[in-house]
């Protein structure tokens, strides 16, 4: 993997670049719009890596469920009665082999808008990630742009079993699909006889409102009957899955955001990750995962890049903003993927959570340094914004089939305000308030950061909570403190969750010191990298390091052992007692240290979005 730290702003192209300023609730294609893959320009690519980002998520641009009529460009139109709002869910896949129309100006020549946009991300200078969808397809799936030898999927599938080792869908046989929706009357009806399988693993033909009824699942060999596994010879789903893998990694796509990786066998990802990268070596995998005690088997056999760090960083953060937990509790979200921590990607945002500033979350966007600032620099790992989360979007409106729940939804045509304002139709200049563009500027502070500091994206972490728990310089309710370092250079970075102004003073133990070759001593020439400010500062064990951390901020002081003058000849400092040779330390909780026995509650979370 590439030293550079991968910084993922996440998009919907159909949202992002919608011009219309007067969206109706509920609204259809004509009504309101949609963005165009055109219309991210190398003006809009290039504001969006002066943020600090190395990859762009294009979500939903392979072709998936909508209710707008393309049948004159021999699209079949799907029946509104299966689809979530009248743009569909990006997630419920109609042809993996093409691109969604919507997003066309010239419908015809859709793909070459695609592979335009890759052409001008990549000049921009950034990667291109799209979605991987593998464990179900929209109801009515049909692809008329695979390449020739390739069948549908349900092609050759015998109707009459529940489960068939060479069967792509699972069937309810002898019964009709009937959820516990409006399926319409007379021609408008949808008819499905026998019923397939829900793609949410609901094995029977009538799904609720809540479950994923406008998708089908996919069967990769696993009979939910017996529990039994079918994997050789290798089954059906498993071949035409590679070849979508592989036909878009020929087009220039970088990574894939695979959706809901463990609903998909390990085995197959075992087989099929290592076959891409045999062909496109650079290429990555992320996996959408949410069971802490999946993470390593995803990784260490499933051949993952990259994984969602959900139920522990993102929880945790979550909980200390809004639940008033403890931010000594974020130590023990480092101890949980202590080995693997480079592997998580961190987010405070994405198109199934909340926006951080709706009310649903911490209603406030200038909340947010303490949980970015932590985020992006606990590990070397990916940090992923999700668009307009820069401007404080509070994801504030009721869209149609969206409802106001704190997110911007991803299945009605829509168009997102304050995002809209800052594009100023491509020109990326339109008027911010002032608070909006404060916040951008700060997330452009500490996302280049990220890269541009070795200590972060590539250096080693030491939590400091260990000797700071019981003193009165640091409250372990509100702040957190650690240590990045690289070759000569230290960072200093302590965070503040409360409301006011705080001086805080942080013990550095000695371990610390020996762990990072760090001398002690006065850095004269210390400079603090949110703010501009430079002071000497106190770097030693027998005395704390002092900073002011303003509310709801953070600090992130850089130390360089070049200049660090020693302390001795400077200044008498008495020895802590807790330092001396008399009173060893504790044992610290330190990276590739001795863990602290913690153990974390792994918990399934039902996507209740993107289905």
């Amino acid at each position: 993997m590439s030293d550079t730290k991968p910084v993922i702003y996440q998009l919907l192209p159909r949202l992002f670049a919608n011009y219309c300023d007067t969206p109706v609730v509920g609204g259809t294609l004509q009504q309101n719009g949609s963005g165009k893959l055109n219309d991210i320009t190398a003006p809009v690519l290039d504001s969006i890596r002066a943020l600090g980002a190395t990859y762009v998520w294009y979500t939903g641009v392979i072709e998936h469920s909508h209710d707008a009529d393309y049948t004159a460009y021999g699209i079949p139109r799907h029946n509104p009665h299966v689809i979530k709002g009248h743009a569909g869910s990006p997630y419920a896949i109609s042809d993996y082999y093409d691109i969604d129309p919507d997003l066309a100006v010239d419908v015809p020549h859709r793909m070459e808008e695609f592979e335009a946009l890759v052409e001008r991300t990549h000049t921009a200078g950034m990667k291109v990630i799209i979605d991987f969808v593998p464990n179900h397809v929209a109801r009515q799936y049909h692809s008329d742009a695979r390449p020739a030898g390739i069948e549908d999927f349900g092609c050759g599938d015998n109707h009459e079993m529940f489960f068939a080792p060479y069967n792509n869908f699972y069937y309810i046989t002898r019964q009709q699909f009937a959820p516990h929706i409006d399926l319409g009357q007379g021609d408008d009806a949808y008819v499905e006889f026998p019923a397939k399988a829900s793609g949410n693993d609901c094995f029977h033909a009538f799904p609720g409102v809540n479950d994923w009824y406008d998708t089908v699942k996919l069967n990769y060999g696993v009979d939910f009957g017996d529990g039994s596994q079918h994997f050789d010879p290798i089954p059906d789903t498993w071949l035409k899955m590679l070849h979508i893998l592989r036909y878009w990694a020929s087009k220039g796509v970088d990574g894939f955001r695979c959706d809901m990786v463990h609903m998909v066998p390990l085995e197959f990802w075992h087989w099929a990750i290592p076959q891409v990268k045999q062909h496109y070596p650079r290429i990555v995998f992320i996996a959408e995962i949410y069971e802490v005690g999946l993470y390593r088997p995803f990784i260490e056999y499933g051949g993952f890049d990259y994984l969602y760090d959900k139920v522990n960083l993102y929880d945790t953060l979550r909980a200390i903003e809004t639940q008033n937990h403890s931010a000594a509790r974020l130590t023990g979200c480092w101890q949980t993927v202590e080995g693997i921590g480079d592997k998580m990607l961190n987010f405070l945002e994405n198109h199934d959570e909340q926006r951080f500033a709706s009310p649903f979350y911490a209603g406030d966007a200038s909340r947010v340094v303490p949980s970015l600032v932590v985020s992006t620099m606990m590990s070397t790992g990916p940090m992923m914004i999700y668009f307009g989360q820069e401007l404080g979007e509070p994801g504030a409106d009721a869209e149609g089939y969206s409802g106001y729940d704190g997110r911007t939804t991803i299945f009605d045509y829509w168009s997102v305000a304050s995002v809209r304002r800052w594009l100023n139709r491509g020109k990326c200049n339109g008027p911010l308030t002032a608070a909006e563009k404060t916040l951008r500027e700060r997330y452009a502070r500490v996302l280049k950061l990220a890269n541009d500091e070795e200590a972060v994206c590539k250096g080693s972490f030491f939590d400091l909570m260990y000797v700071n728990l019981e003193t009165a310089g640091l409250n372990p309710h509100r702040h957190y403190a650690f240590l990045r370092h690289y070759a000569d250079t230290t960072l200093m970075i302590v965070v503040n969750f409360g409301d006011s102004n705080d001086a805080v003073s942080v013990n550095i133990p000695r371990h610390a010191f020996s762990c990072l070759d760090l001398p002690e001593g006065i850095d004269r020439g210390a400079e603090e990298l949110l703010s501009g400010a430079s002071e000497p500062k106190v770097v030693a064990s027998s005395e704390p390091f002092t900073c002011t951390v303003p509310a709801h901020g953070a600090v992130i002081w850089k130390l360089s052992a070049s200049r660090i003058e020693p302390l001795r000849p400077l200044a008498p400092l008495a020895v802590r007692a807790e330092e001396s040779d008399a009173a060893p330390e504790k044992a610290p909780a330190k990276k590739k240290a001795t863990k602290t026995a913690t153990k974390k509650t792994t918990s399934t979370r039902k996507k209740t979005q993107s289905k």
